[in-house]
């Protein structure tokens, strides 16, 4: 093996190609070898989204686990979030999602979690990469009653839609009634604690439609769905977070208090003000950030963001006495940040956004009923609570290529970085990046001037288009 196959987020690519039913079969056999921790027969919970390809991945995978001794718990369509709760709610050896997230219907990826709920390190990926590819006959696996077995396993997701409704402020509770120590109200305390609030949400065809319409008329919501059919063939097709102007109209529409669009595996969110308006992962994180800052539950008084977080954000925070520290893109990099110098809130502008005190990756559905609950708490619109931050202009464009991995060594594209920023002359941030999930390079140029932020953007892009042929 000359390439790594695991990206910012599993192994990705089009599904029955580059991720074929061989591949999966190899990871699910190397995933439960590596990932066993001794135990004779190790629990490998296994869950997917809604694509086409997901059942041929998820028998491939299946066969991989049992080949090497494992049990394979199929959880069936659910979140990628859900996987990560349950493996370590359940005591599982590890978990394994089969989604390509916000990709197009035709990819598809596979995502490793260990026993913890936290996705792997790119050292044990690596050696999990390592071990898939070697012969068979250097593997030892098990014969006779040695060999694993595969069950359904999808009652465990009750465990997650609890948890899911625990997070919600009982309505009229007072205090310390059916509370837990940090004042918030058991689940199902008040029977109905969403009961008035309206609310859009679009499942995008994915992993959400299973139950997140579901989970919030369970706590009282009055809910329109949109895409919730779960047709694997339409999964992020003009919908969801990828596509929110739909679903934006929708709640101005019907009058609803806010909208809320999920992506294929439902580990992301956008939201929508009552007003229409999209709050992205940045409105979020200032919300949630700053409540948690003014009830003492932020440690370090810092939110942990990307390189690509909007200036806004960081102004917002600033003027409030709180912090953002910026990770490397991706919500592993946010994530290893957040686990090294001991924060517990921070996320990506794309909508990832983790709570550590509730999951151990990024929560669309935790994430959304969060936000809710600091609206019900505080009496207060989400249009006024997202008002905190008052966006930098910043222009986002994608440059698709043939080979990401030669912009590091494009001088071209470094001259073009060069002379982006003599152009914004100190007043505004410009980043290149190759993206970790699809073939395409990520521009951002951001600014106090809307007009040239636009125009370096544009130009650059062109600039990386030209040299990455």
């Amino acid at each position: 093996m000359t390439d790594r196959i695991f990206g910012t987020d599993g192994v990705r690519g089009v599904a029955n190609q580059t991720l074929n039913a061989e591949l999966a079969l190899a990871l699910g056999r190397a995933g439960t070898k590596l990932l066993a921790g001794g135990k004779e027969r190790p629990a490998i919970l296994v869950g997917r989204d809604t694509r086409l390809s997901g059942d041929m991945l998820e028998a491939a995978l299946v066969a991989g686990i049992c080949s090497a001794g494992g049990e394979a718990l199929l959880l069936g369509v659910v979140s990628t979030p859900a996987v990560a709760y349950l493996t370590k709610d359940a005591g599982a050896a590890a978990g394994v999602m089969i989604s390509a997230s916000h990709n197009p219907i035709e990819d598809n990826g596979i995502k490793f979690f260990s026993g913890d709920g936290f996705k792997l390190s790119d050292e044990t990926e690596d050696r999990l990469a390592e071990l898939a590819f070697r012969p068979l006959a250097e593997l030892g696996l098990p014969v006779g009653t040695g060999v694993g077995r595969a069950r359904s396993a999808a009652s465990l997701m009750e465990r997650y839609l609890e948890h899911a409704a625990g997070l919600v402020s009982g309505a009229g509770a007072s205090a310390g009634d059916s509370a837990g120590a940090d004042g918030r109200a058991a689940a199902g305390a008040s029977g109905e604690p969403l009961k008035g609030l309206k609310v859009v949400i679009d499942c995008g065809n994915g992993s959400a439609s299973a139950f997140a319409p579901a989970l919030l008329r369970r706590l009282g919501a009055t809910v329109w769905a949109l895409n919730d059919a779960g047709d694997g063939a339409l999964i992020n097709v003009s919908s969801g977070s990828t596509a929110p102007d739909t679903m934006a109209a929708e709640v101005v529409r019907r009058g609803a208090d806010l909208g809320i669009a999920h992506d294929g595996d439902a580990d992301r969110v956008f939201l929508v003000d009552e007003k229409g308006r999209i709050v992205d992962g940045d409105g979020i994180m200032a919300v949630c950030g700053l409540d948690l800052l003014e009830r003492g539950e932020l440690p370090k008084n810092t939110v942990v963001g990307t390189v690509m977080s909007n200036f806004g954000l960081e102004l917002a925070l600033k003027e409030r006495g709180a912090v953002l520290r910026r990770a490397k893109v991706g919500d592993r990099y946010v994530l290893e940040t957040m686990l090294r110098d001991g924060y517990t809130y921070g996320g990506e502008q794309s909508g990832h956004v983790i709570n550590l005190r509730h999951n151990t990756t990024g929560d669309g559905v935790l994430t959304a009923l969060q936000v809710i609950d600091v609206m019900r708490r505080r009496g207060k619109p989400l249009s006024e609570l997202a008002a905190v931050v008052e966006k930098v202009p910043q222009q986002l464009l994608e440059v698709p290529v043939a080979d990401k991995s030669r912009l590091e060594h494009s001088a071209g594209v470094k001259e073009a970085v060069g002379r982006a920023e003599a152009k914004l002359n100190g007043r505004g941030r410009v980043l290149v990046r190759a993206s970790g999930t699809q073939p395409v390079i990520r521009v951002m140029v951001e600014g106090p001037d809307g007009g040239l932020v636009a125009q370096v953007a544009r130009e650059l892009a062109d600039a990386v288009d030209r040299n990455m042929r």
